[in-house]
Parts: C-alpha cells; sequence; structure tokens
C-alpha cells in the first residue's frame, strides 16, 4: 500500500522536477512561458505537501 504513494510521489516529484527545468530554461528566451512552467511547478509542490 505505500508503495503505491511512494511510487506516486516520486512521479510528481519528477514532474516538479522537469517542469522547474523547463522554467529555467525558459527563463533566458520568454519570461512569461518561464512563469507559466513556475506556476505549474507550484501547483504540484502545494500538491505534494497536502498530500504527503
Amino acid at each position: 500500500m505505500f508503495s503505491i504513494f511512494k511510487s506516486k510521489k516520486k512521479k510528481l516529484q519528477e514532474k516538479r522536477d522537469r517542469l522547474l527545468k523547463q522554467a529555467f530554461q525558459w527563463s533566458k528566451i520568454d519570461r512569461s512561458k518561464s512563469d507559466e512552467f513556475y506556476t505549474l511547478a507550484d501547483a504540484i509542490d502545494k500538491e505534494l505537501s497536502q498530500t504527503f
């Protein structure tokens, strides 16, 4: 049972990390696009803190 939650948590963390990486890359090109990625990553971070 706990392995299911761990795998979901790990998947969310990896998705958040990918979004933050993309946000950093876009910050050099298009600031508004970068902000979109940061917003998505922040939403995942809030979900992680509430769920786990």
